[in-house]
């Protein structure tokens, strides 16, 4: 499966908490909720449709998980929410359990067993595996090699700190840009490629 990462971040780099106030105030972070001013359904929502519409599966954060467990269910009805809902979904966690896996069509991969069963996920046959939010994960995905799409929609806002996806092991790594648009707010969608070898 291809491995694609979709996240909403700010100029500096910050994913932490784009939806809501009290979504992650971890280290303090008092800024949830801050890409709503920018969203518009065509550009913004757009890519982030056009980013599930593909979507084979899901695969979660322990965290990420949890907020979006909590929230979709409730919504039925919705077509988005009945997507998310429908979709096969996987969470890395070292302490959730099965009887935690409330969400319909969860599969736990707990965290010993994480770096060999997401190799196996991306060896797999099958289209997108959909990565949103989940930092911690989206940076071990990518410091591992195994994204094959990284989708960011730059939100023009400086944060001044908070949760990243980017490895912080001084590895080069380069990136082809695919495609880009951007909104009338000044958001740029943008899509990145491993850029080849050599």
């Amino acid at each position: 499966m291809r491995i694609v990462i979709s996240e909403f971040i700010s100029l500096d780099g910050v994913v932490q908490a784009p939806g809501g106030p009290d979504e992650d105030t971890d280290g303090g972070f008092a800024h949830g909720g801050w890409s709503q001013p920018f969203f518009d359904p065509e550009v913004v929502g757009g890519a982030f449709a056009d980013a599930t519409a593909k979507a084979e599966a899901l695969l979660f954060g322990r965290r990420t998980w949890q907020t979006m467990a909590a929230a979709w269910p409730g919504r039925a009805g919705d077509p988005f929410a009945d997507l998310m809902n429908s979709l096969p979904k996987h969470v890395v966690s070292a302490t959730l359990t099965e009887a935690d896996l409330t969400w319909n069509g969860t599969t736990l991969i707990p965290g010993a067993e994480a770096p060999a069963r997401l190799r196996a996920l991306h060896a797999a046959d099958g289209g997108d595996l959909l990565v949103m939010g989940s930092p911690t994960l989206a940076r071990t995905l990518i410091a591992e090699g195994l994204v094959d799409e990284l989708r960011l929609i730059v939100m023009p806002v400086l944060l001044g700190g908070g949760k990243s996806v980017f490895p912080e092991d001084g590895g080069l790594r380069t990136w082809e840009l695919v495609s880009a648009a951007t909104s009338p707010a000044g958001v740029n969608v943008c899509t990145y490629r491993p850029a080849p070898r050599g």
